[in-house]
């Protein structure tokens, strides 16, 4: 049973605004319609006939909001009220959405703390209600970018005919990689890549531990040329233990042309990905997804220095995730590091 199976909300009939969610999501990572609905126990005609109904009319991609109003105008909606008459429950999700934990982690962890308790316990769709679809229920509009839709919008890499980077030695391809690291049992092999500012004038470096998610941020605080970045990425690896210094897997961006001097100075070889090919670094994606709530768009990332950096990756690496069975990625990290 996969993950947003087990940890789905909606019911036996309908499709709830989590299954589309992750609809989208799998569609963005090309999974085919019948993965999808093997992934969420639906039918492929019903996954076909969502995608089809809900597609954008100019460039035909799936619209999961836009399906829920869809089908929030076909039925009556269960009312959020509960969240604005019950005082710590109110304050339970605003305090966590203020954390930007999303509306799901929310209900799971409700759950889980308050087992037997209804006045405790919320469904995933009565806080994307209270705040998003009706914002009802007592809790403040500003915690909308703490939702999904709060994510900045990523711009589609370059064509792999206009990337020509130039690097020092050749590189060595994703396919060479051991196959250790494909099933994420060690720890210790990491996906990176850039999250850039303002006209392309700044960047954050980042990292994900592919057995945990466990995130760390590479202070760039001047520019992000080859040589500056060798020098941050060995500066941030050393500090890591040995078990967790075992290969980095990172884009044919320019940043990595001293990729050959990086593993002199740390033992640390360097896979790359094949031509814009992001889902190679799946998680890596995923989580600068997260971090454009913290870094957005258009923004001079200079101006964070090191100490909010780590703030910031402290605050996700401590929210629990679906894809770990919400634990957090700290908690992750130190069982698998205790089997050493």
């Amino acid at each position: 049973m996969g993950v947003a199976r087990a940890f789905s909300q909606s019911s036996g009939r309908f499709l709830s605004l989590s299954d589309r969610l992750v609809i989208a999501d799998l569609l963005r990572e090309r999974k085919s319609l019948r993965s999808i609905a093997a992934e969420l126990g639906r039918s492929v005609s019903t996954i076909s006939r969502e995608v089809t109904r809900n597609r954008h009319p100019a460039n035909g991609q799936y619209r999961p909001h836009a399906a829920q109003l869809r089908a929030d105008g076909r039925r009556p909606r269960p009312k959020p009220a509960k969240i604005a008459s019950h005082a710590p429950l109110r304050d339970f999700v605003q305090k966590h959405l203020d954390l930007r934990w999303s509306p799901e982690q929310i209900s799971v962890a409700l759950r889980s703390r308050h087992p037997g308790r209804a006045e405790m316990n919320v469904s995933t769709e009565t806080i994307y209600q209270a705040i998003y679809v009706q914002a009802r229920g007592g809790l403040r509009r500003e915690a909308v970018t703490a939702l999904r839709t709060g994510r900045a919008r990523r711009k589609p890499r370059r064509q792999a005919q206009q990337r020509q980077p130039r690097y020092s030695h050749p590189m060595v391809m994703i396919s060479q990689r051991p196959l250790e690291v494909a099933d994420r049992a060690v720890p210790g092999h990491w996906e990176g890549d850039l999250i850039i500012g303002k006209n392309q004038q700044s960047a954050i470096g980042t990292l994900v531990e592919r057995a945990s998610r466990f995130l760390v941020l590479v202070h760039l605080p001047g520019d992000r040329s080859a040589v500056t970045f060798r020098d941050a990425l060995v500066q941030t690896m050393v500090t890591l233990p040995v078990a967790l210094r075992r290969s980095v897997t990172w884009d044919q961006g320019s940043e990595m042309g001293r990729h050959h001097e990086f593993t002199l100075a740390t033992s640390i070889p360097v896979y790359f990905c094949d031509p814009a090919s992001p889902w190679q670094r799946g998680s890596n994606e995923n989580t600068n997804g997260l971090l454009r709530q913290y870094f957005p768009k258009g923004t001079d990332l200079r101006r964070h220095d090191r100490a909010h950096l780590d703030a910031v990756a402290h605050q996700l690496n401590t929210r629990p995730r679906k894809t770990l069975g919400w634990v957090t990625p700290t908690q992750r990290l130190t069982q698998l590091l205790r089997t050493e």
